[in-house]
């Protein structure tokens, strides 16, 4: 690998973009409550919905029956669709009875689902209506996991966007890194950064309500998700100004990262060096043992958790990986463009979904890998294709140095996976 990679000659990011509207193959929004509950130790979330919308999430988290999380459903019976019951009156009751059980809630998260969009339950004016009567001990607000409204990762960006208007006012010059992380990458990302100067540094979600995260016209915001297009939008329209950057995978997109942040906050070069040179060989050593399985071979991306683009930069540029198709639920050239700008012209670049169209497309290249949702996985296996399961790219910690080999690493058990069957199945036929 070589001390620097430089751009591509021509990127995607002026490639002509395949916009599909048909049949997805998506997760509901709700899913993001399975992090985001884990992030913010002072939240709950209170989904407003049916059984089947339990059921996913106990499924989703895998609790233990003595567990007691920080979410729930307030299930909506058929006498609560038929129009029967006050709904706003027993949600009322419901928030009154979870907030004198679990007195540790500061933060209370109204969740709309597919059944009360349907109904039209006014979440947001219960939210108002809550946050009067249960202030200032506890913050109630609202907003939409649906999967009528939200695809999968959408549900982070929801909640982080309905978080915006109400942070405090700061005209102190300072950097808000946005997006959920696992702590111990948010601790090393904080470790660099601090060793570079970069401070005070606040986090969107922080861990507690106490945190002193605020917003003005001398915010600077980096984001760390490649899904949050509304919080992207919110946070600018508080006046905070957005540090353009490719997303924190592998060694280059987390360079690029954190170079953008450095020229932002004025870090000498020098410094930038002395604080990044040893973590960048670190992965670079990681990237190159894990990627043996990668090189040469041919990815597909279905668009799923919006973390496609970066992904395939990282795999054709770090790994040597050929990306046949990328595609993504939504394209916003903010977010994503510096990404397409180091993407090696020659992928389809796909928006949105047919899923019947995409897996026509997907069986006639026959790419070496294949990264999509569990509803396409066994379908495509059938058909001797090798699949990486894309929702565990958003629950496995891959952002910044020290997981770049950890990244590589989970594409190339998938490719490691299929040649140990395939040895067996041909030990098989000739016995």
């Amino acid at each position: 690998m070589t001390e620097h990679m430089p751009p591509p000659a021509q990127g995607c990011r002026n490639t002509p973009v395949l916009k599909e509207r048909g049949q997805r193959e998506v997760f509901c929004g709700l899913t993001g409550i399975i992090w985001l509950h884990r992030k913010m130790q002072d939240a709950f979330f209170l989904v407003v919905g049916s059984r089947t919308c339990a059921h996913l999430l106990q499924s989703a988290a895998g609790v233990m029956i003595f567990a007691e999380p920080r979410f729930a459903t307030a299930i909506l019976e058929e006498s609560d669709l038929a129009g029967l019951n006050d709904a706003h009156a027993e949600l009322d009751r419901t928030v009154s009875e979870l907030l004198a059980r679990r007195p540790d809630i500061r933060q209370l998260f109204l969740v709309g689902s597919c059944p009360s969009e349907v109904i039209k339950l006014d979440l947001g004016r219960a939210a108002e209506r809550l946050t009067v009567e249960h202030a200032p001990r506890v913050r109630v607000l609202n907003y939409s996991g649906s999967g009528i409204e939200t695809t999968f990762t959408e549900g982070e960006d929801a909640c982080l966007a309905s978080m915006v208007p109400v942070l405090p006012k700061t005209d102190a010059r300072e950097l808000l890194v946005v997006g959920a992380l696992p702590d111990v990458v948010e601790d090393q990302m904080l470790a660099l950064l601090d060793a570079m100067g970069i401070g005070p540094v606040r986090l969107l979600p922080a861990r507690s309500i106490d945190a002193n995260t605020a917003v003005g016209s001398n915010t600077k915001f980096a984001l760390v998700q490649p899904f949050l297009g509304e919080t992207h939008d919110a946070l600018t329209r508080r006046g905070a100004a957005h540090i353009a950057a490719p997303f924190p995978f592998g060694d280059e997109g987390t360079t690029a990262w954190l170079r953008a942040v450095a020229d932002a906050f004025d870090v000498s070069d020098a410094t930038f060096a002395a604080v990044t040179d040893a973590p960048r060989a670190r992965a670079r050593k990681a990237i190159a043992q894990a990627s043996d399985a990668l090189t040469g071979k041919s990815v597909f991306f279905f668009p799923d958790s919006q973390l496609e683009i970066p992904l395939a930069r990282f795999l054709a540029r770090e790994c040597g990986m050929l990306p046949v198709e990328v595609g993504s639920p939504y394209i916003r050239d903010a977010l994503h463009g510096p990404d397409l700008d180091l993407l090696p012209e020659g992928p389809t670049i796909s928006e949105g979904q047919d899923v019947d169209k995409q897996l026509d497309r997907c069986l006639a290249a026959r790419p070496d890998l294949t990264v999509c949702g569990l509803g396409l996985a066994n379908p495509l296996e059938a058909q001797g294709l090798s699949t990486k399961w894309a929702i565990e790219l958003v629950f496995t910690p891959v952002h910044f140095y020290e997981q770049a080999g950890d990244l590589a690493a989970l594409f190339a058990r998938s490719l490691k996976r299929r040649a140990v069957l395939d040895r067996g199945a041909s030990a098989v036929a000739a016995e």
